[in-house]
């Protein structure tokens, strides 16, 4: 099963949602819902690629580079084709564009359910803490 990656579309947020919820990795849709989506996708700083096989989404990764750092942010595939080559294709896709842009190296906020999918592919461990604060996104709209 060979995917065809392209960029994300914003008519893509419900499939990415559903793709992200049955993988149990929609738990803060204020920063992974489709508004979400949408703003991450209009940054020049980002990369938003989606995965399609027989017409159908079924994986997306999002990344960031800034000039300095790149960063993987999120990448899911729907749970049914896991294992198929999917997410090592839009894993591909996003180094050669980080590459392109000037990136030499990356690194990836990964669960323990996913670190061996990233060993795997090259990526090793580091000895940090991943720190989060939520509370700084008001309802104001703002």
């Amino acid at each position: 099963m060979m995917p065809h990656i392209r960029s994300f579309a914003e008519s893509d947020c419900l499939r990415l949602v559903e793709i992200l919820e049955r993988n149990g990795q929609y738990s803060y849709p204020v920063a992974e819902g489709p508004e979400a989506m949408c703003r991450f996708a209009a940054c020049d700083v980002s990369i938003f690629l989606v995965a399609e096989c027989d017409g159908q989404i079924q994986g997306f990764i999002r990344a960031i580079y800034d000039g300095s750092r790149a960063l993987i942010h999120l990448m899911s595939v729907n749970p049914e084709v896991q294992g198929k080559g999917i997410g090592g294709a839009l894993l591909a896709a996003t180094e050669a564009e980080l590459s392109r842009r000037g990136a030499s190296g990356a690194s990836v906020t990964a669960t323990e359910n996913s670190a061996g999918f990233w060993e795997k592919h090259g990526y090793g461990r580091l000895p940090v803490h991943l720190m989060l604060k939520t509370n700084f996104i008001s309802n104001s709209g703002l």
